[in-house]
């Protein structure tokens, strides 16, 4: 039944109160009846009523300002709570949206996304509004970009400790936790929040890719681009020399030291006759210069790197044997046949010359990094036959006191070609004559071509090639090369010729002295004239 009284309206078991005013405030209880039975009154309820709409209140979740890529979480505070529903507002909108919770999240895709927000609440029907909220800004700032840097670098070697290091440049004294990610690793490292890290003895299943992301409460940064870790088996060092390895005392000469694959981060120590240097520390960069180089430096060099707290050591390098032949010395390795190349099954003889005396003196070798005397020396004389490739190597003299003299290159071919030319090195201005020699004969093949470092110099019929009045420009490795093979490369030295030393210091002291008799005859000419009045 449906009875209305001014704003009350009562619908069977319903009363409806439109406009609430102070005069509303009361308890109020139902009871039922059917026909003239009635039932028991309700308990009453007290109706209370007030004089201003409800104000919400509107906070954030996280407070502050919000990042880029996160989310923020408003939320509509009402008491009471229940019952209402939530309607939010944006400045940039012009729209509402609707809730029936009291919370509502904002994806921050940007920086546009900021501004200012509202909320109120609304019941029943018809629907009763709260006043709006205060205004609360939301500010967006760009999320920082993690970066992921790594020591001693991206290239390591098995046993290496590596340290991987998640940085974030944002401004304020925010404290951030880390995430890290891998990819292609077997690496567990979910537990891990700390900035940097530690691998202490790095293996192949660390290869793979790393990233990071820092986070500050419910929000987090940009995620690092990915650094990739590559681990590589023991890490080898490689020694080379410049310009060359056969040297006249006091010449100049650098040896190179580097590690295979990798370049960061590497200190270096050198060894010679497997003792280390005392002057090691010259070449931590690297390179080991020696100017001038002196007798004392002939000798076998190797190298080896280290990086890294504890250290972590390469294995030592490849051999670099050096030689330097005194200008005067008096001991001369004579090879015959005197030439660097030799068909292998030949012979060969290698003999230590003193102008004084020879005794005392043997032949020595360096071969397939191994030190040793000649194996079938007699007196101070070394015959070597039916040569194999094994007989390549460095030969010398050495004295009982152990002085070496006078190395030379000797190289055993077992192919059909070898080039001919001489053990020593050839005199500024001389003639360089090379031939090229085949096997079955052992004289000149008439056709051939003949290369230095690579770059064909000359092609003839003959078998021979010349290079009149040669200078330092013509050092280099030369070979030649027929249709029956070609030959092993052999380095040609060029040195300036004693007697062209003396007769530069000839010339100095000569100029000098005619400059000085000029002098005083022009100071005795200045003093007569002077004397006489002139």
């Amino acid at each position: 039944m449906l009875q209305t009284f001014d704003r009350h309206t009562v619908n069977r078991d319903t009363l409806t109160i439109r406009g609430m005013i102070p005069s509303d405030q009361g308890q109020y209880w139902c009871r039922g009846q059917i026909r003239s039975v009635s039932s028991q009154s309700s308990s009453a309820v007290y109706l209370s009523t007030k004089d201003l709409k409800p104000k919400p209140e509107l906070t954030s979740d996280p407070e502050g300002a919000a990042l880029t890529g996160n989310t923020v979480t408003l939320i509509c505070h009402m008491n009471p709570a229940t019952g209402w529903d939530f309607y939010w507002y944006k400045h940039t909108l012009h729209s509402e949206t609707k809730t029936q919770t009291n919370s509502y999240r904002v994806k921050i895709d940007s920086v546009s996304a900021g501004g200012q927000y509202w909320c109120r609440a609304g019941r029943g029907k018809p629907v009763y509004y709260t006043q709006y909220s205060d205004a609360l800004w939301v500010n967006v700032t760009v999320s920082p970009k993690a970066v992921v840097t790594v020591r001693p670098d991206e290239q390591v070697f098995r046993g290496e400790t590596v340290a991987l290091r998640c940085d974030i440049k944002w401004g304020g004294d925010t404290e951030w936790t880390y995430r890290w990610e891998t990819e292609g690793t077997n690496y567990q490292n979910n537990s891990i929040s700390t900035q940097e890290l530690n691998i202490s003895s790095v293996k192949d299943s660390h290869s793979g890719k790393y990233i990071c992301r820092g986070e500050m409460g419910t929000q987090h940064s940009q995620r690092s681009d990915a650094v990739t870790l590559t681990v590589s088996a023991e890490a080898q060092a490689a020694v080379r020399v410049s310009p060359q390895p056969w040297l006249t005392e006091g010449d100049s000469v650098t040896l190179i030291c580097e590690v295979t694959g990798s370049s960061t981060g590497w200190t270096f120590s050198w060894f010679r006759d497997d003792d280390r240097l005392s002057d090691s520390s010259r070449g931590a960069g690297g390179s080991y210069t020696l100017s001038p180089a002196a007798l004392q430096h002939t000798g076998v060099y190797t190298c080896r790197a280290e990086r890294g707290r504890p250290a972590y050591y390469t294995n030592y390098s490849n051999t670099q044997i050096l030689w330097i032949t005194g200008q005067g010395s008096q001991v001369s390795l004579v090879v015959r046949p005197s030439r660097s190349q030799h068909f292998s099954s030949d012979s060969l003889s290698l003999s230590c010359e003193d102008q004084m005396n020879s005794a005392g003196w043997t032949v020595r070798r360096y071969t397939d990094r191994n030190i040793e005397d000649c194996s079938k020396q007699t007196g101070s004389t070394c015959r070597l036959v039916s040569l194999s490739t094994s007989d390549s190597g460095v030969y010398w003299c050495q004295s009982e006191s152990g002085e070496k003299r006078h190395p030379l290159n000797i190289t055993v071919h077992d192919g059909d070609v070898i080039l001919e030319s001489s053990v020593d090195p050839v005199i500024e201005g001389d003639t360089l004559t090379l031939h090229c020699l085949h096997r079955s004969t052992n004289s000149s093949i008439l056709r051939a071509d003949f290369y230095k470092d690579g770059s064909l110099v000359q092609s003839q019929t003959t078998g021979e090639m010349s290079i009149m009045n040669v200078s330092e420009s013509d050092e280099g490795f030369y070979y030649c090369k027929t249709e029956r093979g070609e030959s092993l490369h052999s380095w040609i030295s060029v040195r300036v010729s004693d007697s062209s030393s003396s007769l530069l210091v000839t010339a100095v002291v000569v100029g000098s002295s005619v400059f000085l008799l000029i002098f005083i005859s022009l100071l005795l000419l200045w003093r007569y004239k002077k004397n006489k009045g002139l």
